[in-house]
């Protein structure tokens, strides 16, 4: 069953966790034109997480890792947006981050769907206005 709602940045928290609590896979990938807030979103659940590491969209880098307060990696935050080709995910090691015990979210991911896993939750984003977006999850 897939669940719509309309929300505004001070709903974001609620979202987030009613996101976490909704998903069956560590593996969130967020479908979205550029400023429809996938990476705010993806903060506010680093944050539910209980991540000490600020979150940041890993645009160039294409990933970021994140820890809890013991230093143990909880999740790992990609950004496909600036990719190429396929290779550049696989020579990241993509699908050895899918297999660890971490959550994985996925920016872009229209642009690697070949490589993505079964099963991954799929999360789309959407402009209303200028201060309301709608999420599809």
């Amino acid at each position: 069953m897939s669940t719509v709602v309309e929300y505004d940045f001070q709903d974001l928290q609620n979202i987030a966790k009613t996101l976490l609590d909704a998903t069956s896979s560590s593996i969130i990938c967020f479908y979205g034109a550029m400023g429809t807030g996938k990476t705010t979103l993806i903060k506010i659940m680093l944050k539910e997480l209980g991540v000490v590491d600020q979150g940041s969209s890993p645009t160039f880098g294409l990933v970021n890792e994140y820890h809890d307060k013991h230093g143990n990696p909880i999740a790992y935050h990609f950004d496909f947006y600036r990719i190429n080709a396929l290779e550049e995910a696989l020579d990241l090691g993509l699908e050895e981050y899918f297999a660890r015990d971490a959550f994985v979210f996925l920016e872009w991911p229209e642009k690697i769907e070949a490589l993505l896993p079964k099963g991954c939750h799929k999360v789309s984003l959407y402009f209303v206005n200028e201060n309301t977006r709608r999420i599809e999850f």
